[in-house]
């Protein structure tokens, strides 16, 4: 598992959130054309499925942890005081601002002011 500094956790946090609202944007064009029945529209949703595809694996190429993408939900290991931390990114977050023991999951989640990092 690749750890970050922090500095390059929030640069990649910056390239997930840019493509976090494409894969949003994505996922909600998909969900249009697949209740919809109109003509074309099998083609239409192969290529939003595609599109979202790509997506998914540029942001699990940046060799962050992709835990979910409905809503999505993004951990990035990083190292603060001689242990790995998971800096959690969720769907609607702007940056990072949470953080959360590898061994806890996402109901560990804490505020990284409590790591006394702002």
């Amino acid at each position: 598992m690749r750890t970050f500094t922090l500095d390059e956790a929030r640069e990649v946090a910056a390239t997930v959130v840019e493509l976090g609202d494409e894969v949003i944007e994505v996922r909600a064009e998909l969900a249009t054309v697949s209740a919809g029945a109109a003509v074309g529209s099998l083609a239409e949703k192969k290529g939003l499925e595609a599109r979202l595809a790509e997506l998914l694996d540029t942001i699990v190429g940046l060799d962050v942890q992709l835990k979910g993408w409905a809503p999505l939900l993004v951990d990035i290991p990083v190292e603060h005081d001689g242990r790995v931390v998971l800096l959690c990114l969720l769907e609607g977050d702007r940056q990072l601002g949470w953080y959360h023991e590898v061994d806890h999951g996402f109901a560990g989640r804490r505020p990284l002011s409590h790591l006394g990092i702002s």
